[in-house]
């Protein structure tokens, strides 16, 4: 079966098939680096990264070019760094820092390229004069603006009528405009605003220019994939759109383009603007282990809502259990081999995760049923499973040990196992059944054997 995908600007499923197999193009809107990244926003990261490894798989590494943007130019970072004080430079470096680590230990691949706003605004002034010239743009009120009525393939996309997606997007309507639809490519910048040199003055390059602007820069006109969240459809991506059409004469942006569905909080989807979120860097501040939010983020197809919960978190923890324990009978190893095909076709289902997991769960299965040689080659089966959808990456050892918020450190158990062990030699066997009472009410499981004591955590 080959690889298929919902391709959101056809409505349906369709194979793909990259324009060059050697040189398969991805594009994702990446994070604006003003504060940390809400576990929502790295349902994105995690659902592409996934799609990355499953084109890595089929064409080869070197075959596969990822770019993930970061917007370190935007009204919110300014109005950070007016709040807070710090230089725009230093709260974007310091947030796309943690952006990186954060989505790392969610699995999450580096990108092929990550290209910076900031690092290609020559590149926009000469796409907006472009725009200008062909009659697509227009400078009014200190302001360059796409005029939307001179594309009039504007919509199809998103597919809602224009007024409704006018007004559910709370388009500014400025005097300015001549037409509410029309947005913004330059806009003016204050003295206490960075900003750069244009022929319409001093400013700055709206965001849905940005990103046009860096796909053909590290990519090409028209690319293989385009994805992003379900509200970056409107405006963000009919933007994006309608300015590289206008600008390469029809020429499409991509050739299919790929979203992923919500993450709820009760009834609503999780934004900062409503104030329900939850950081991913808290979840693993906390003590929940990467692959943990990631099994969470991937337990839905990637189009369909989820809604997320503690409950959620605890599930996901104790699956990835049950495959450590499985996992712990063959030696660990960095290598990857050749995944199981029962897995394979269920992520050539348009990443059809939860297949996969059943998948996961039908070779753990069989690997319980199986003894000697037999039993661990099918126990490395299921690891290689795993690794292609961004699991098993750690030691079981590791794993059962992991650090947890509501518990002991490693270093406080490892500190009581050896004054158990002392207590032990000198036969103050209270002593020593006290403090294995003690891990117990923790969490903390203590298996004796011929090299000595060893613990998990339950």
């Amino acid at each position: 079966m080959p690889l298929t995908i919902y391709d959101t600007m056809a409505r349906e499923k369709r194979a793909f098939a990259p324009a060059d197999p050697k040189r398969v193009t991805m594009y994702v809107c990446g994070p604006t680096v003003y504060s940390y990244a809400h576990i929502g926003n790295a349902r994105a990261a995690v659902a592409f990264d996934l799609l990355y490894r499953v084109l890595r798989h089929h064409y080869g590494p070197d075959h596969v070019v990822y770019a993930r943007n970061i917007t370190d130019i935007d009204d919110k970072i300014i109005k950070a760094s007016q709040e807070t004080g710090e230089p725009i430079g230093a709260i974007t470096e310091k947030f796309a820092k943690i952006y990186r680590e954060d989505m790392g230990a969610l699995g999450v691949l580096a990108p092929t390229m990550e290209p910076e706003a900031t690092g290609h605004v020559a590149e926009m002034v000469a796409m907006i004069k472009t725009l200008v010239e062909k009659g697509a743009a227009y400078e009014a009120g200190g302001h360059v603006l796409f005029a939307v009525d001179q594309y009039d393939k504007y919509g199809l996309l998103s597919g809602v009528d224009r007024d409704e997606m006018i007004a559910g997007a709370r388009i500014e309507v400025a005097p300015y405009k001549k037409s509410p639809a029309d947005f913004v490519l330059w806009k003016p910048s204050n003295d206490n605003e960075p900003g750069w040199d244009s022929p319409w003055g001093r400013g700055r390059p709206g965001w849905h220019t940005e990103c046009s602007v860096m796909i053909e820069a590290k990519l090409g006109q028209t690319i293989d994939i385009h994805g992003g969240g379900q509200d970056l459809r409107f405006p963000h991506h009919e933007n994006e759109i309608a300015q590289a059409a206008c600008v390469h004469d029809g020429a499409p942006l991509a050739r299919y383009w790929m979203h992923n569905g919500f993450l709820r909080m009760g009834s609503d989807k999780m934004s900062k603007s409503l104030g329900n979120i939850v950081l991913a860097h808290d979840l693993l501040k906390h003590g929940w282990h990467g692959e943990v939010l990631r099994w969470a983020l991937l337990s839905a197809h990637y189009r369909q809502p989820l809604e997320w919960t503690e409950e959620l978190l605890k599930q996901s923890k104790k699956q990835l259990d049950r495959f450590y324990r499985l996992l712990e009978e063959v030696e660990f190893t960095d290598e990857t081999g050749v995944p199981p095909e029962s897995v394979v076709l269920a992520l050539n289902d348009d990443l059809n995760t939860p297949e996969a997991y059943a998948g996961l769960h039908e070779l753990r299965d069989i690997a319980g049923q199986m003894e000697g040689e037999a039993r661990a080659n099918a126990i490395t089966r299921l690891r290689n499973a795993g690794r292609l959808l961004g699991f098993f990456n750690v030691a079981p050892s590791v794993w059962f040990k992991g650090a947890r918020s509501d518990g002991p450190t490693s270093e406080e158990i490892d500190a009581l196992l050896v004054e158990r062990t002392e207590a032990r030699k000198a036969k103050n066997f209270a002593r020593a059944d006290e403090i294995r009472d003690q891990l117990a009410t923790q969490g903390i499981v203590i298996e004796d054997g011929s090299v000595g004591a060893t613990w998990r955590r339950e």
